[in-house]
């Protein structure tokens, strides 16, 4: 993926964030044991992990991460930190310790978390750096006074386009420039979206315009879709739950597409999964016979049991932080509309030939095409008959 492959690997690489550097370059230097922690905050995709694994290879030093999907309980940090904490490194010159997402720590699952945090960074040998997306948020409160605080803004539309244009002359792709300068302003700070973004605008081609934008959904949609996800998946009540989509500016099947990638994200007891796969698969049903027979008065059902249904095949809340995942069959269907567009166009030449559906020639008629593949003037005759 373009936001591995382009990841920053030295503070060279790093996209602005001039004044946060600074003041963390700065935080680092002067850092002695049983001082602050450093908690870098800003909205996602500015670039907060990044910068602590640029700094950490510039360095030489060994980054000890606790990532954001973990369960982040006492028991657990006390596992990953403080041993790590009174040992020497072997093949580095430091240590530098991340816990990522820090405001995701919550629940009954992340019991002693906060404190534990609290204790590492009193007692460790080596300086402790925490992300977060909402620095004040209440849950943060024991742990604010133990870090200096360094806020990473969002970046610039310049910014942001500037990285694309890197990434399409290495990748060797075309591109319009209004194309790029559109990506930037609709990812509204946030790198990695602008750069998810145009890896889907370019999969499978050389050359983007900006006709090519009409794939990709707005980001304000998807912002909309991860909120009522989280409001979804995480209410007890069935109201809350029926109610979680109704802000949202997207079709239902698209809506369901979301809900089907994103059970197993949220859900990890293997009963609760097959029942909540199990209410989708009663809200397909509906889905089905809303398409084929018109009949729209069953999308009461079908709504309830993609959203009521899916929430409450929980038996508790899981109270961790859930990265949510943009549905892969969407992204599928966008990158592949170009291909799918002429292979239509194509069947609907041979059903005029062949006096019968496109529908018929895919199911009936295609087995034998690739039997005739082998002969040279059959494919002939269809490179011919596609260029007509």
């Amino acid at each position: 993926m373009f936001v591995v492959k382009y990841r920053p690997k030295s503070l060279k690489d790093f996209v602005n964030q001039k004044e946060a550097l600074a003041k963390f370059i700065n935080w680092y230097n002067s850092w002695r044991p049983g001082e602050k922690a450093a908690l870098l905050y800003g909205k996602p995709g500015v670039g907060k992990t990044c910068l602590v694994e640029a700094f950490a290879n510039d360095k030489n030093l060994q980054l000890i991460q606790m990532n954001a999907s973990d369960t982040r309980s006492r028991k657990q940090i006390e596992e990953i930190f403080v041993n790590a904490s009174q040992s020497l490194p072997i093949f580095k010159k430091g240590k530098i310790f991340l816990v990522d997402e820090v405001d995701g720590i919550a629940g009954r699952e992340d019991v002693g978390g906060i404190q534990a945090i609290v204790d590492l960074i009193k007692k460790t040998r080596y300086p402790v750096v925490l992300t977060a997306n909402d620095v004040y948020d209440q849950k943060l409160r024991a742990i604010r006074e133990y870090c200096e605080l360094i806020e990473l803004k969002p970046l610039t539309v310049w910014d942001v386009e500037k990285k694309l244009k890197e990434i399409c002359e290495k990748e060797g792709i075309e591109y319009e420039k209004e194309v790029l300068n559109m990506i930037a302003k609709r990812s509204d700070g946030d790198l990695r979206a602008a750069i998810n973004d145009l890896e889907t605008l370019v999969s499978g081609r050389k050359k983007i315009s900006l006709k090519d934008l009409e794939i990709l959904g707005y980001r304000e949609r998807e912002r909309e879709m991860f909120e009522a996800l989280k409001i979804l998946f995480k209410t007890t009540s069935l109201m809350g739950a029926k109610m979680s989509i109704s802000n949202v500016d997207l079709e239902p099947d698209t809506i369901f597409w979301w809900i089907e990638e994103n059970i197993p994200n949220e859900y990890e007891k293997p009963e609760e999964i097959a029942e909540a796969f199990e209410r989708l698969a009663k809200a397909d049903l509906f889905r089905a016979r809303i398409i084929h027979r018109n009949y729209w008065k069953l999308l009461r059902y079908f709504n309830d049991l993609m959203t009521a249904g899916v929430s409450l095949a929980k038996k508790d809340v899981y109270r961790k932080f859930t990265k949510y995942s943009f549905p892969s069959k969407l992204r599928y269907l966008s990158t592949t509309k170009d291909e799918r567009g002429e292979e239509k166009e194509f069947l609907l030449k041979l059903s005029k030939i062949l006096n019968c559906s496109t529908k018929k020639i895919r199911k009936e008629f295609n087995p034998y095409f690739q039997i005739f593949q082998k002969d040279s003037s059959f494919l002939e005759y269809i490179q011919k008959l596609k260029n007509q």
